[in-house]
């Protein structure tokens, strides 16, 4: 299995972005190397700024180049860009409705040895409240940078969350890519698996073990997370009678919460969440963290299991 980092397809798509489209400009905070804006600003220095750790001023210059035409992607830490700048993006550009990509690194405890401070876990939460937000979790490096070159073509905000650690590669060049549209990596009947992010590859090993025990999984890779595929929820509900969701966030407010939203409007079924419970994370090496916050496919077998008995 090829690993990978998704911030990789994120500089891989600033690269195309330059090359195709000479409105297109990029922010960071003094971590360049960190979040591969780099690759860009040793290519189009001239469309580079770095704006130093000051995330206010990141996202309002942003704003300021959005305003002249420009096409910005403001990039640095998601805990930071979301956290600290969060009244920025609010007021100033989702209020405004303006063409800013903010592009929110490091997310999810795979962030590792950075600890707590480091580890975004509320930025799903804190970007989809927004109006006129768009959100979007690649899973692999392969779609970060379709999401990247796809968050370009969109005419106005879009929060991109990318991570640090590499993680397995398993979409494919050709896949189709659209906003707000889930992809199905693995066909199913008794039950569906929605996720986003590099934790999506777990529920594809869970339904591998459950598939061996006769349980056919559905799982859904809900890239977006706003405007969320509110279709093919319904679709799944329908066809399977359950649902489990798996995210790298917390379990109030991420993905869970979305769909279960959904449901609740148009078709109830039971639903189990695997995500982050309601905690911060800690330092440790990514692959020990992921056992102890219960982000492996034991525990998304476990909630298959559980939520079938509850059909």
């Amino acid at each position: 299995m090829i690993k990978k980092p998704t911030r990789d397809g994120y500089g891989e798509a600033l690269l195309q972005l330059g090359a195709s489209n000479p409105d297109v400009v990029v922010l960071d905070a003094d971590l360049a190397m960190s979040t591969r804006t780099n690759w860009f600003r040793d290519k189009y220095p001239e469309r580079f700024f770095d704006i130093g750790i000051a995330e206010q001023d990141l996202l309002g210059t942003a704003a300021g180049l959005a305003m002249g035409g420009k096409t910005p992607f403001a990039t640095t830490y998601g805990v930071f860009i979301s956290g600290r700048a969060w009244e920025q993006i609010r007021t100033t550009i989702c209020y405004a409705n303006l063409n800013v990509k903010i592009c929110g690194m490091h997310g999810g405890i795979s962030v590792g040895p950075d600890g707590a401070t480091h580890q975004a876990l509320e930025e799903i939460a804190l970007m989809r409240v927004l109006p006129n937000m768009r959100l979007v979790v690649p899973c692999d490096a392969i779609e970060a940078r379709k999401a990247t070159l796809g968050a370009a073509a969109i005419d106005g905000p879009v929060y991109l969350r990318f991570t640090r650690d590499a993680t397995a590669v398993f979409t494919e060049e050709t896949a189709p890519w659209q906003l707000g549209k889930a992809n199905v990596l693995r066909a199913g009947s008794d039950v569906t698996i929605i996720g986003c992010g590099p934790v999506l590859y777990e529920a594809l090993l869970a339904a591998d073990e459950l598939a061996q025990e006769g349980v056919s999984c559905r799982v859904l890779n809900m890239h977006t997370i706003k405007p969320i595929d509110a279709e093919a929820i319904q679709a799944a509900a329908a066809e399977t009678g359950a649902i489990v969701t798996l995210e790298e966030h917390q379990i109030n407010a991420g993905l869970g919460g979305a769909v279960a939203e959904v449901l609740v409007k148009h078709n109830p079924v039971p639903v189990e969440m695997v995500g982050i419970m309601d905690t911060f994370g800690e330092s440790g090496l990514p692959g020990e963290l992921a056992v102890k916050y219960g982000l492996t496919h034991k525990e998304v077998k476990a909630a298959v299991q559980k939520v079938l008995k509850r059909k």
